[in-house]
C-alpha cells in the first residue's frame, strides 16, 4: 500500500498550492542564482519530509500497537472510511471539530516560531522553515496519517509519510520556480479530483482489511491475523 502514499501526495499538491503555496512563495532564497535557488528549495523539502517522517513514526508506532494487539483488519477498514470522510464531509463542517484544539497553544508557537525565520536567509533557516510547515495543521495530511497507521510498523508508516512528501515536492518547487505555470482554472478542475482519488484510496484500505484473498491488494484473513500457533499444512 506504500505507492498510495506517492499517489496522495501528487493528488494532494494541488490542495497544498492553495494552503501552503504562500508559504513556498515566501521563501528567503536567492532569486538571482538559480542553482542555488534550487539548493535551497530542496532544503525547505528536506525539512518538510523530515515532520512528515516524525509524525509517520509516531502513527507507525501506534499502528504498530493495534495490529499486536489484532486489530490488524478492522483498523484497515477504520482507516479506509476514515479518510473517506476527510473528503466528503464539507471543511467548514469538519472546521466545527477542531482536531488541532487540544494542542492549540503548540500550534501556535510554531506559527510564531515559521514568521521569524522569513527574516533569515541562512540553510538552517530554510530547513526550519520547511519542518515547521510540515506541523501545521491540513486536513490531508490527517489523512495520510491515517495510512501511516495502516503500515503497522514505525519505519513503513516513516515511509508512507515521506512518499507522501515526496508527492508534493513537484507542485510545491514549480510553485516557488514557475510562477504563473497554471491557470487558476486548471488548478481548480485538478483539485477536484483530490476526494475522488482519496475515496480509491480509502476503499483499497477497506478491501484490504475485508481479507478477500487478492494477492497484494486484500489477503486473507489468515495471513492478517496475529497467531500464537502458526498454520502449517502438509
Amino acid at each position: 500500500m506504500l505507492y498510495t502514499a506517492l499517489l496522495f501526495g501528487l493528488i494532494s499538491s494541488f490542495h497544498c498550492i492553495g494552503m501552503c503555496g504562500p508559504i513556498a512563495m515566501m521563501l528567503p532564497i536567492d532569486r538571482s542564482n538559480q542553482t542555488k535557488k534550487v539548493l535551497q528549495i530542496l532544503l525547505y523539502h528536506l525539512g518538510r519530509l523530515t515532520a512528515y517522517g516524525m509524525l509517520g513514526l509516531f502513527f507507525g508506532i501506534l499502528g504498530k500497537g493495534l495490529f499486536l494487539a489484532g486489530f490488524q483488519q478492522k483498523l484497515s477498514i477504520f482507516v479506509g472510511i476514515m479518510m473517506i470522510i476527510f473528503v466528503i464531509v464539507p471543511e467548514k463542517k469538519l472546521a466545527q471539530y477542531n482536531f488541532s484544539k487540544p494542542i492549540y497553544k503548540l500550534i501556535s508557537k510554531v506559527k510564531s516560531h515559521l514568521g521569524a525565520q522569513f527574516k533569515r536567509k541562512s540553510p538552517d533557516a530554510l530547513f526550519t522553515i520547511g519542518l515547521l510547515n510540515g506541523f501545521l495543521p491540513c486536513g490531508l495530511v490527517y489523512a495520510a496519517l491515517f495510512g501511516a497507521i495502516a503500515m503497522q510498523s514505525e519505519l513503513l508508516g516513516v515511509a508512507y509519510m515521506v512518499l507522501y512528501g515526496i508527492g508534493t515536492i513537484p507542485m510545491m518547487s514549480a510553485v516557488v520556480l514557475l510562477s504563473n505555470f497554471i491557470t487558476v482554472p486548471v488548478r481548480n478542475r485538478i483539485r477536484k479530483l483530490i476526494p475522488i482519488v482519496v475515496i480509491l484510496i480509502g476503499s483499497l484500505f477497506i478491501v484490504r482489511g475485508m481479507g478477500l484473498d487478492i494477492p497484494y491488494i486484500s489477503p486473507n484473513t489468515t495471513s492478517l491475523v496475529v497467531q500464537a500457533n502458526p498454520d502449517c499444512h502438509n
